[in-house]
């Protein structure tokens, strides 16, 4: 995506029955790297993020807490999602929620010129209806305990919760229709569905064949009517997945729409099927482009269970930043976990990782590089003299990381990313090693050498700084203005990403200034 073109890229818009844990906050972080690193590359970018406040669950939710549906999911967004967002440093552009005016007005559109144009019925159905998934379950989707509280009963496999059988007057999505045209969409474009082994999942579903969708429900009134029969109200999953085309302008801002769409869509993958299958089927029903791509991550496992707060697993994220920081908390998540694959979080690998690899090998070195310029020359970069073998290694390994780095982003591979990156910390830390400048600063005849090993060494900070800021922006910030970079180059959101690769940018003469440890010691962290 070296062409400046538009990057549209959406996480899910999370239900307001329950605060926020980690393991929304990996899918958050994972979209805001994306974005952020795209954005600095100079792509047309746009993050969207947001809340699915309508449906059986939140209305069940809301009753159970005495209040009404409206008035808790205001209360949910203000206290915990909209604060999610500061907790882990999200630079979201856009915050929609499907009880805005632009979005109830747009779906009902939408589900109009379907139903205009054929594509929408009347018919009866009756099925099992799991109403944490809000979505009827088929028998093999289900569990039947041999002990326990629920033993007997038929459990959904996702929630571990009894299903209910519910038959109902609804109306139905002709989805059947579309299964051929999705599987010529899954065959023409083997990437509109990522990774591998969701993207087989998803093409062996559609071939085992496609029913009709039930769009709306008559037994509760908590959604958007149903403009033609307003004692229906959306199926929430119908009126939810318009988020991502009501969100910039469909049906409203045709220039908007055209503008951002398609999109690029960052989901777990127990909802790829949602996205994969009746998201591109309702697109092409009303003639609108399907998305790029729908990028299906794994999980994140505590104990080895899917994050969940009804299975007491649920870790909140500010357990961690208050301890760590956000930058600590976006890094640990996007290089210890294959991003793609399901990933088990432990404190004792994060409390690892952060004193390895961010305070002893990054931090450390950024330390170590401004302090010898300082104390050998008064905090002046000096210039470089010619180059060593040694030197040009070190080149070329920034080189190679700054261009292997955006290739993994383009595929969605942030840990490959960011190993890319890393090999230019290690490379670095080496080289001081191998170069002794402590011992080039004894002797007025090595002071030409010094000159260049430290250049070196800040010029490959400065790279780093570039290339990690999607990642941990407070801490590239701080190292990008110890620098002195700011004066001399602007700001560091404002340097072209691809080019953080090419030898050369930061001028010598420029004056540094001191560093606090980027990442802090930490004895002791509390687990529990």
């Amino acid at each position: 995506m070296s062409d400046g073109r538009s990057f549209y890229i959406t996480t899910p818009i999370f239900y307001v029955n329950d605060v926020p844990h980690i393991g929304h906050a990996y899918t958050e972080v994972a979209a805001d790297v994306l974005s952020r690193w795209h954005r600095q590359a100079g792509d047309d970018t746009w993050l969207l993020t947001g809340t699915d406040e309508h449906g059986q669950k939140i209305l069940r939710t809301a009753t159970a807490n005495g209040l009404e549906p409206r008035e808790w999911a205001d209360r949910l967004v203000a206290s915990a999602w909209k604060p999610l967002l500061e907790t882990v440093d999200i630079a979201n552009d856009d915050f929609i929620r499907t009880t805005d005016e632009r979005h109830e007005a747009a779906v009902t559109r939408f589900l109009q010129k379907l139903y205009d144009d054929g594509h929408i019925y009347a018919g009866e159905y009756e099925g099992y209806y799991c109403v944490g998934c809000e979505e009827y379950k088929q028998r093999d989707e289900l569990d039947e305990p041999l002990s326990g509280e629920y033993q007997g009963q038929l459990v959904c496999k996702i929630h571990s919760r009894p299903i209910e059988i519910l038959k109902e007057k609804n109306y139905f999505f002709r989805m059947s229709a579309f299964e051929q045209r999705l599987l010529d969409l899954y065959e023409s474009r083997p990437d509109f569905v990522q990774p591998e082994s969701v993207r087989n999942e998803i093409v062996q579903f559609v071939r085992q064949g496609l029913s009709d969708l039930s769009i709306s429900r008559s037994s509760f009134d908590w959604g958007i009517k149903v403009p033609w029969d307003p004692s229906h109200v959306v199926y929430v999953w119908f009126d939810a997945l318009l988020n991502y085309t009501t969100a910039v302008g469909y049906g409203d801002d045709p220039e908007l729409f055209a503008r951002r769409w398609p999109a690029y869509h960052l989901v777990g993958k127990d909802i790829a099927r949602f996205h994969a299958v009746i998201w591109p089927a309702m697109l092409m029903a009303a003639g609108v482009d399907v998305p790029h791509r729908v990028f299906g991550h794994g999980w994140l496992l505590v104990g080895g269970e899917k994050m969940s707060k009804s299975k007491l697993t649920g870790i909140a994220p500010s357990q961690i930043t208050d301890t760590f920081g956000s930058d600590a908390f976006r890094y640990y998540f996007m290089r210890a976990i294959s991003f793609g694959q399901d990933g088990s979080f432990s404190w004792e690998d994060l409390s690892a990782r952060y004193q390895s690899e961010l305070a002893n090998g990054f931090g450390n070195l950024a330390s170590r590089v401004i302090a010898m310029l300082q104390r050998y020359f008064d905090g002046v970069v000096p210039a470089s003299g010619a180059p060593t073998e040694a030197d040009l290694g070190v080149r070329a390994v920034v080189a190679d990381a700054a261009q292997n780095a955006d290739a993994a982003i383009e595929r969605f591979a942030i840990h490959d990313a960011l190993a890319a990156v890393w090999t230019i910390v290690d490379e670095l830390n080496g080289y001081i090693t191998e170069q002794e400048p402590w011992v080039l600063a004894k002797n007025e005849a090595d002071r030409e050498r010094l000159r260049t090993v430290l250049y070196t060494a800040a010029e490959g900070l400065r790279a780093l700084a570039v290339l990690l800021s999607p990642v941990i922006p407070k801490a590239t910030a701080a190292l990008w203005e110890a620098l002195g970079a700011e004066q001399a180059l602007g700001a560091l959101t404002a340097q072209p990403l691809r080019e953080a690769g090419r030898w050369g940018q930061l001028p010598d003469g420029i004056r540094v200034s001191a560093l606090a440890a980027l990442f802090p010691r930490i004895d002791q962290v509390a687990v529990a």
